[in-house]
């Protein structure tokens, strides 16, 4: 029946199916973003690691590809190029932005007035509350077992919070990649998911072949833990030499390891001699691991593009859910949200036989908590 797949997400979004592809950072580029449109997904390009000079060009190559704009932009309103991503969703009229640390309600109003959705994504239930109080039109919860920087609830007690708690649409994200995933969340009175990792472990994901095939090799969810070394939050990566290195360095340890990094890509980071010895100098007189923290959150684009760029897994980070461990091959973006779709009314079929052969267990529709 298509019309479990028809929730306020597909309404709001003009997608086939209630499955969003997040915004990875230097992953979700244009050609992603176009696998997934194309396929019936709803796409968020990755604004926040695209050069200020490529990214109007990389929205036009969506809208020209796709036949509109039917897709969103990512973006962080502490990146230097925050203004122009907001004038830019609002000038092509994107369908939707995302992010993190959000917009004030004075650029909430102007993407309002655009009829651009905002749909920021959180990690906690307090979170929910403060985003839809500035206007949230609809929400991505974000469990534990998401990639990247996380919080540590997951998702199973976070999805029912914020659902019992806010009256705007919900999007799940955080450990999911399969049809039974989406029907769970569907069920539950959520009107979709959200996916990273199964995305990027797609063919047409921007990831070179050497970092794919990392991720592909990971079987063990334990594999993929989250470590606050790099930056004193919470991130999850997938293991690998880098991490260990760092997380097994004493304060000083850690300290010679990020400015060994900002030093072996300074045209990236801005790092000079004088800057380095000054940075080391302040370390004696104060905390060496919180010095080493700042200069590694400095680094972290640079880490996280050696890994997705670059091709070396082992000299960067891979940001990665739990999910990697349940994903053994690359699949099209078409094969994968098809395959989940199809499974996904399979499960709800069999949920609505189910209520239909016991009458007396009422069935909820829907888009309505069971």
């Amino acid at each position: 029946m298509n019309r479990w797949l028809e929730t306020p997400l597909t309404e709001a979004l003009g997608c086939r199916y209630p499955i969003v592809q997040t915004a990875m950072g230097w992953v979700a580029d244009a050609n992603l973003v176009i696998g997934t449109t194309q396929a019936g997904g709803f796409g968020f390009l990755a604004g926040a690691t695209i050069l200020a000079d490529e990214l109007e060009g990389e929205i036009r190559k969506v809208i020209d590809a796709t036949g509109g704009s039917n897709f969103g932009l990512n973006f962080h309103m502490f990146q230097d190029n925050a203004e122009q991503c907001v004038d830019l969703a609002i000038k092509y009229r994107l369908r939707a932005v995302s992010y993190g640390r959000g917009p004030d309600k004075q650029t909430i109003a102007r993407f309002k007035a655009a009829n651009v959705l905002c749909i920021p994504t959180v990690g906690a239930l307090k979170h929910a509350l403060k985003a839809v109080e500035l206007g949230a039109d609809l929400i991505t919860v974000q469990g534990g077992e998401g990639g990247g920087h996380t919080g540590g609830v997951p998702s199973s007690i976070l999805l029912p919070q914020v659902l019992a708690a806010v009256r705007v649409p919900v999007i799940a994200a955080g450990g999911f990649s399969t049809g039974r995933g989406l029907a769970s969340v569907l069920a539950a009175g959520g009107v979709g998911i959200a996916m990273g990792t199964r995305f990027l472990m797609t063919r047409e994901s921007p990831t070179p072949v050497a970092t794919l095939e990392r991720y592909l090799k990971v079987n063990d969810p334990q594999q993929v833990r989250v470590t606050t070394a790099v930056d004193g939050m919470r991130h999850r990566m997938i293991e690998n030499r880098f991490i260990n290195h760092l997380e097994q360095a004493g304060p000083f340890g850690r300290l010679r390891i990020a400015l060994g990094s900002a030093w072996q890509w300074k045209q990236q980071t801005g790092m000079s001699l004088g800057h380095m010895a000054s940075v080391f100098v302040r370390a004696l007189r104060e905390d060496p691991s919180a010095l080493s923290q700042v200069v590694m959150a400095a680094n972290q684009p640079v880490l996280l593009r050696r890994s997705m760029v670059d091709g070396a897994p082992d000299e960067g980070i891979l940001s990665s859910g739990q999910v990697a461990a349940a994903i053994g091959e690359l699949l099209s973006c078409s094969e994968v949200i098809e395959g989940i779709a199809s499974e996904a009314r399979q499960c709800l079929d069999a949920l609505l036989a189910r209520s239909q052969t016991h009458p007396s267990n009422h069935s909820a529709s829907i888009g309505e908590p069971l």
